[in-house]
C-alpha cells in the first residue's frame, strides 16, 4: 500500500493520460483500421495474456504482420524468432539467447554503469542537455555494443539513424540503411569471424543446416529495430517523471533497491510499444465478435497496463508497487528477448541518477504522439531538453 507522501500518491503523480480507459470499460475489444486494415485490439490485461499464451489460435507465423501497422514496406525479410510460432520458434530463439543473457553478467553491468557515468558527467558539465539525441540515444547504442560484443566504436554509426532505424533520409527508402549496414557486417563476419553476434549467426546452424543469410538478417533486423525507439522513449519519459516529481529522486537515493520497483513501475505506464499483432488462422471468436482467418488481431500491452482490475489507480505512478504484473515486455512464449537488458539499463539508470543529480529541470520539449482513427497516445518525447544540477 502507498504510504501518504510516498512519491506516487494520488496526490502527486500520473502518467501520460490512458486513451484506451473508456473503450476499456465498455468492451473487451476496440475495432481500429490501421493504414485501411481492420484490427481487433484486445484491451483487457487477462484477454491479452490468454491471447499471448495461444500460439495456436492467435499465430505469429505471419512474416511483416506482427507489429502493427505491417512493415512489408521497410523491410525485406522476416524478424526472427519473434514471426514464427513453436517449434520453430523455440529452435530460433535458442541461437541469439546466448547474447542476451549477457545482460545479466557482472562484466556487463559494469561496463553499463561507467555508460551512465560517463554520459552524466557529459550532461553535468553542460549548460543543458537534449536527453532524446544527446542522452538516450547513446546509452541505448553504446550499451547495444556491450550486448552484442562489437566494438564500441560502432554506436556512433548507430547514433547517426536517430531515434528509428525505420527512417527515410535522403530519398532512400526506408529500412534500406539498416540493410545494407547488416549485409556488409554479415560480409565481414564471413571473412573475419570473431565472438561477436553477427559471427555466432554466420556459423549458427537452424535444424542441422547453416542459418540462410535471410535468416540471419532476420535476426539482426530485429535486434536493432526491436528495443531501440522502446528504450530510448523508456529514458525520456523517466527524465520527464523526475523532473515533475524531484521528491522521487529523494526516494530513490534512501536505498539504491528501490530502483528494482521502480522501474517496473516506469516500464508498466511508460511502454512505448502500444500493441503486437497476431493472426488468426481459422475464424475466431474475440470479444463475442467473429475474426475472419486470416485477419488479424492486436495484443495492447498499453491498455492491459492499465486494467483497472488488475492494478489499483493504475493512472498513478507508484514507485514501490507490488505486485506489478505489466506487460510491458509482452508475454508467454514470445516473452521479449531483451527485458533483462532494458532493465540494466533502467536500474542504473534511476541509481546513477539518485547518486549523482540534485533535480532535473525541463526547459522545452516536443511530444512524440501516435495518432490513429480511434484513439491518440503519446509515447514518449521527439524532444526533451533539460537542465541537471548535481549533488
Amino acid at each position: 500500500m502507498t504510504k501518504p507522501g510516498f512519491p506516487g500518491s494520488s496526490a502527486m503523480s500520473h502518467p501520460h493520460p490512458d486513451p484506451f480507459r473508456d473503450a476499456r470499460a465498455e468492451a473487451p475489444t476496440m475495432r481500429c483500421p490501421f493504414r485501411g486494415e481492420p484490427i481487433t485490439m484486445l484491451l483487457r490485461h487477462g484477454d491479452v495474456r490468454q491471447a499471448a499464451k495461444d500460439w495456436r489460435t492467435f499465430s505469429s507465423d505471419a512474416p511483416f504482420r506482427v507489429p502493427v501497422p505491417s512493415e512489408e514496406d521497410v523491410r525485406t525479410m522476416r524478424q526472427l524468432p519473434i514471426e514464427t510460432d513453436p517449434p520453430e520458434h523455440t529452435e530460433y530463439r535458442a541461437i541469439v539467447e546466448p547474447f542476451f543473457k549477457r545482460a545479466k553478467d557482472p562484466a556487463m553491468v559494469a561496463r553499463v554503469e561507467s555508460l551512465v557515468d560517463g554520459l552524466l558527467d557529459e550532461a553535468l558539465a553542460r549548460e543543458s542537455v537534449e536527453i532524446v539525441h544527446d542522452f538516450a540515444l547513446p546509452l541505448q547504442s553504446h550499451a547495444l555494443t556491450y550486448l552484442l560484443n562489437v566494438p564500441e566504436s560502432e554506436a556512433a554509426t548507430w547514433i547517426g539513424w536517430g531515434i528509428h532505424v525505420f527512417r527515410v533520409r535522403d530519398g532512400i527508402k526506408p529500412g534500406t540503411e539498416l540493410e545494407a549496414y547488416l549485409h556488409r557486417q554479415f560480409d565481414r563476419a564471413e571473412t573475419e569471424p570473431g565472438e561477436d553476434f553477427f559471427s555466432a549467426l554466420v556459423s549458427a546452424e537452424f535444424r542441422g543446416r547453416r542459418l540462410t543469410r535471410n535468416e540471419a538478417m532476420g535476426f539482426a533486423n530485429l535486434a536493432f529495430a526491436g528495443g531501440r525507439d522502446t528504450v530510448i522513449h523508456t529514458v525520456s519519459n523517466i527524465f520527464g517523471y523526475l523532473a515533475e516529481r524531484p521528491e522521487a529522486l529523494d526516494y530513490l537515493r534512501e536505498d539504491p533497491g528501490r530502483a528494482v520497483h521502480a522501474g517496473e513501475e516506469f516500464f508498466r505506464v511508460y511502454i512505448p510499444l502500444t500493441h503486437i499483432g497476431r493472426v488468426c488462422p481459422a475464424d475466431t471468436e474475440v470479444g463475442g465478435a467473429t475474426v475472419p482467418a486470416g485477419e488479424r488481431i492486436s495484443l495492447c500491452w498499453a491498455s492491459a497496463n492499465r486494467d483497472e482490475t488488475v492494478f489499483d489507480s493504475p493512472e498513478e505512478i507508484r514507485l514501490d508497487r507490488k505486485p506489478n504484473p505489466h506487460l510491458a515486455f509482452g508475454f508467454g512464449t514470445h516473452l521479449c528477448l531483451g527485458a533483462a537488458h532494458a532493465r540494466l539499463l533502467v536500474r542504473t539508470l534511476l541509481q546513477k541518477l539518485a547518486a549523482r543529480v540534485a533535480s532535473v529541470e525541463i526547459l522545452s520539449t516536443e511530444e512524440r504522439v501516435e495518432r490513429e482513427e480511434k484513439y491518440e497516445r503519446v509515447v514518449g518525447y521527439d524532444r526533451l531538453e533539460a537542465r541537471l544540477a548535481p549533488r
